[in-house]
């Protein structure tokens, strides 16, 4: 059928951390594509967030994919997958993330940045 186009499919969490990383994203805009997007997270024996406290205030590592995942812990690490909103509402107060800690776009956020990050999904929820 000429003439019909299919529907651009909205960026990747790479291609925004890469856009936001280099000025050419806005926060908000970073911050819609990160709540629907899935993130890759390293895990341990127990359930949960595997935590880094080797740095100022303790980070949790998180990949936008499971390439960036498995360059970081390796082929046969486990993990799960979460959606970038579920990662703000099971984030431990007082804890920061880092997503893709080995890649070329590396980008921390820490406790406060995901304080904020929280109260801009409150309110654009809840108005």
């Amino acid at each position: 059928m000429p003439g019909v186009y299919p529907e651009p499919s909205p960026p990747s969490l790479a291609d925004a951390v890469r856009a936001f990383t280099t000025g050419s994203l806005s926060a908000e805009d970073f911050q819609a594509i990160f709540s629907t997007s899935k993130v890759y997270c390293p895990r341990g024996e127990n359930p949960g967030f595997l935590a880094l406290h080797d740095t100022q205030q303790p980070v949790i590592p998180m990949f936008t994919s499971l390439k960036e995942l498995r360059r970081y812990a390796g082929k046969e690490s486990k993990y799960f997958v979460i959606t970038g909103a579920e990662v703000l509402d099971l984030l431990p107060t007082g804890y920061g993330f880092v997503l893709d800690i080995d890649g070329q776009h590396r980008m921390v956020f820490d406790a406060k940045a995901v304080e904020q990050m929280v109260e801009f999904t409150m309110r654009r929820m809840y108005g």
